[in-house]
């Protein structure tokens, strides 16, 4: 027998109730438990895995000082992600928003392309999106996935990253064009990032 007993978390509000009581085992099977889904989301907004990994750390950190604020235990999982988004935005304001970043997106025109490429990223594969945002530049990758993958609204975003709505829907319609763009410009099928036959 083990001179220290395992506890075991058969629920999530037990999970979030041991973390609120500062267990160290608690707050260990909390980080096993979003540590690969939530760096996953921290890579979609990151230029590369050691900056995605530095805002997960963050975000945990935050996690770890405001779980007693969690009233809701069964809510964790979408409470959990919405520090880490709220986290990679601050890390984009804090570290590369002041970085004016002049490249060949800003001669896109403000036209928006069809909607028969609606939604952009529909049938590709998780490796292939990751790939292809990670072309886009910080501004146009930040807004790109709070609109496209977390869901926000244009309103929402220019709140969270303290922008006009219409610079928010012009990036948008940038980025989202530029994606098309290089699709279409590189021959790339969906078949492609799937991997299916030739």
């Amino acid at each position: 027998m083990a001179l220290f007993g395992r506890k075991s978390y058969r629920t999530l509000t037990e999970l979030v109730a041991g973390c609120q009581q500062r267990q160290p085992r608690a707050q260990r099977a909390l980080y096993e438990r979003y540590q690969g889904r939530m760096l996953g989301v921290c890579v979609r907004y990151a230029r590369t895995l050691a900056e995605a990994e530095d805002i997960f750390q963050e975000a945990f950190l935050k996690v770890f000082d405001h779980i007693h604020e969690l009233t809701k235990p069964e809510s964790a999982d979408s409470w959990v992600k919405s520090v880490i988004v709220r986290t990679a935005i601050n890390y984009y304001n804090r570290t590369t928003r002041t970085e004016e970043q002049y490249t060949g997106y800003e001669s896109l025109s403000d036209t928006p392309v069809s909607d028969d490429h609606l939604p952009v990223l529909a049938g590709y594969d998780h490796e292939a999106i990751l790939a292809l945002l990670a072309r886009l530049t910080d501004d146009y990758r930040m807004v790109i996935n709070l609109y496209l993958i977390e869901g926000y609204t244009h309103a929402e975003i220019a709140a969270l990253l303290k922008i006009p709505e219409a610079t928010v829907r012009s990036r948008y319609s940038r980025a989202r064009q530029w994606l098309v763009n290089y699709i279409n410009q590189h021959g790339i099928q969906r078949h492609e990032f799937l991997g299916e036959g030739s």
